[in-house]
């Protein structure tokens, strides 16, 4: 297997801005040598020239030049699905969910790139008839379009990206990377809020149960406070961080449709796998601000926190950029498990013509 790089910049193409973290290895621990966020408006809508221009600036500003590059992709298009089959080699399911994706997840992906892992559990798969066992595997893919318009950005740079990876595994990722102990030993539940959808991750005991995605963002909840512009969205902030009564009252029902979908997630879990799901973790935007996150608390009745990716991690950046960086670090959760993925030595599993691969945490490789 190649010799894992020491040094690693992973990009999140997030639907609203583009945000890049840059780490290195060092003497066993990893450190934050730069980062960067830029935002950009509807990044899906860029053309690859306009794209490759904000690319070239937010790498120049987490000073990249040079590093080996990871992106992930938060693509509304994206596709992420646990399926149950008979145990078989990833390389012979990758196979046929390109020739077959309809048979198998229920749903056309001739157009899409496809690729699979199988999820680790602790325990051996459950007996089927004749004697076979089951595993589980993580599919996931994005239309080929997309992965074109991605790739020819980054080769207008001459920076081609050595991975192409989905945003909601990256987030899982860098869960594991910084809390190690809640990831092998608790059941949890990862909430990342982004512009337009919310993508929920469901684990327990180092084991994916559960992935979905809820067609509510950060720009719903802004449209609800803001009257859908008769606020100016930079007012509706201050009043929301300001704890005003009447944004309260207006976030409060715009978030009941979130929090109904997350109860409905939790409640899935827990009477499947009869564990109790004790605090969710959220990422996004919409979160910076403690108000929404208190109130889905109150909705959920669970403990809501935001999560530090780089909980573990040393710090290394210049003292200009630490105000801001401990302002945007528990927003830069996917660039960051975009990284960690390859500093870490995780070998690619995909073929030669399936750039958009699934890694999984290290367990997956055993």
């Amino acid at each position: 297997m190649p010799k894992a790089p020491s040094s690693v910049v992973g990009i999140d193409l997030g639907q609203h801005s583009l945000k890049a973290v840059h780490l290195q290895r060092k003497n066993n621990r990893v450190s934050v040598s730069g980062f960067a966020v830029r935002p950009v408006g509807a990044v899906g809508s860029l053309n690859p020239e306009t794209l490759s221009h904000h690319l070239k600036l937010v790498l120049r500003e987490a000073g990249a030049s040079g590093k080996t590059i990871v992106a992930a992709a938060s693509s509304p298009d994206a596709l992420i699905r646990i399926i149950e089959q008979p145990t078989t080699p990833t390389n012979l399911l990758r196979d046929a969910l390109r020739f077959n994706g309809l048979a198998l997840l229920n749903q056309d992906c001739r157009d899409y790139v496809l690729d699979c892992d199988r999820i680790p559990v602790q325990a051996p798969g459950a007996a089927v008839p004749g004697g076979r066992s089951t595993s589980r595997y993580l599919v996931a893919g994005l239309p080929r379009p997309e992965i074109a318009r991605i790739s020819e950005a980054f080769s207008k740079n001459r920076t081609p990206a050595t991975r192409l990876q989905l945003a909601a595994v990256c987030n899982y990722n860098a869960f594991e990377f910084s809390h190690p102990d809640v990831f092998a030993r608790e059941a949890f539940v990862l909430v990342d809020i982004g512009h337009q959808e919310t993508r929920v991750l469901v684990g327990a005991n180092r084991e994916l149960v559960l992935v979905r995605t809820i067609d509510y963002g950060g720009d719903h909840f802004l449209q609800a406070v803001t009257g859908d512009g008769g606020v100016d969205r930079d007012s509706a902030m201050m009043l929301i961080e300001q704890n005003d009564a009447g944004m309260v009252e207006t976030g409060r029902a715009s978030l009941a449709v979130l929090a109904q979908e997350l109860r409905s997630s939790i409640g899935f879990f827990e009477g499947q796998r009869e564990e109790a799901v004790s605090r969710v973790y959220f990422s996004g935007g919409l979160v910076r601000a403690l108000m929404p996150l208190q109130i889905l608390s109150d909705e959920l009745e669970i403990g809501c926190d935001t999560w530090d990716p780089f909980q573990t991690c040393q710090i290394d950046l210049p003292k200009a950029k630490l105000i801001t960086f401990d302002t945007e670090r528990t927003h830069l959760n996917i660039a960051c498990g975009a990284a960690l993925d390859l500093l870490a030595g995780r070998s690619a599993t995909t073929a030669d013509d399936v750039p958009a691969e699934v890694p999984l945490p290290a367990a997956a490789a055993a």
